[in-house]
């Protein structure tokens, strides 16, 4: 049986096409995206910073650096979550993000927790 690592964040993502805030003729589409980030190390963090890579169907690509999520830089201790919903827009109907959140333990120690690719589409082209 491995031993649990010091550091570990689990990100689950949720996305959902913001039809109301979107102009298509004009090629602006608005994605909302709902973040929970989990705490499954041993060690308490605080999530210092974000980056993402926001890639639309042309290949364009946004990259996005700032402190904390929503203004805010939660801090998580062993087993506790924190939640978020914010947003995107891309000239495509479709397109990805991926990234990190930068973290901080108690200590000092910094790491990073990896945000796997996931999709931003209109629901009648999510596969």
């Amino acid at each position: 049986m491995s031993k649990p690592a010091q550091n570990s964040i689990e990100v689950d993502v949720r996305t959902a096409y913001v039809e109301e805030q979107s102009k298509p003729a004009e090629s602006h589409y608005v994605f909302a995206y709902s973040i929970t980030i989990r705490n499954t190390g041993q060690s308490t963090a605080r999530l210092i910073s974000r980056h993402w890579l926001i890639t639309d169907a042309n290949g364009g690509v946004q990259e996005v650096f700032g402190e904390g999520v929503v203004g805010q830089q939660p801090l998580l201790r062993p087993g506790e979550d924190f939640s978020y919903t914010s947003g995107t827009t891309l000239p495509t109907p479709v397109g990805t993000m991926q990234g990190s959140y930068q973290m901080e333990t108690d200590s000092g120690e910094q790491f990073e927790a990896i945000i796997a690719p996931f999709s931003l589409a209109l629901p009648h082209m999510l596969h």
